[in-house]
């Protein structure tokens, strides 16, 4: 009988903590965010946005890899907001690409998200967002410091957003 109720008492707290574990929100407090949200999701907008996307991690890595302080990479994304704009216009001028954008580095909404089983809560978050054209389709988001999503291409690393608790977990499972 105690043992029936000792396994039925891990149980409920394997269940309880697991719970609590995939619904917290693991992304650092003081994390930077970096969001591109195309005009639309017509094929060739999300070409577009994956250039962008794609440009902007290149771009973002070769500034940060270094930076270690989250006050310090605030000032260098906001010292390069010009030359972010300016690789965005070379992307659209390449593609004759003809819509307008918005390049916005500050508190900015997402919506919920959830990513590899976590739910992400919707609010406000300090970040880069960039909005091509309408602003109505798909968007890509990803933490852009500390530099999860910036990772060198010749990399081939898997980023998990993980707890302790989590990895003791899954390795029961």
């Amino acid at each position: 009988m105690k043992n029936i109720l000792l396994f039925i008492g891990i149980i409920a707290f394997y269940l309880l903590l697991s719970e609590t574990v995939v619904s917290q929100n693991l992304i650092p407090e003081d994390a930077i965010r970096i969001r591109v949200i195309p005009n639309s999701n017509d094929t060739y907008d999300i070409k577009i946005k994956e250039e962008v996307s794609d440009m902007l991690k290149e771009d973002m890595y070769k500034l940060l890899k270094d930076i270690k302080e989250t006050d310090r990479a605030k000032i260098i994304i906001e010292n390069n907001i010009d030359n972010i704009s300016t690789n965005i216009s070379h992307i659209f001028d390449k593609n004759s690409y003809k819509k307008e954008f918005n390049v916005n580095f500050g508190l900015n909404y997402f919506p919920e998200k959830e990513y590899k089983g976590i739910k992400y809560q919707e609010g406000y978050y300090e970040s880069l967002v960039v909005t091509i054209g309408d602003g109505l389709g798909d968007n890509w988001w990803c933490v852009l410091f500390p530099p999860l999503c910036l990772i060198e291409e010749n990399e081939s690393t898997d980023v998990k957003y993980t707890t302790m608790v989590k990895e003791i977990l899954d390795n029961y499972m």
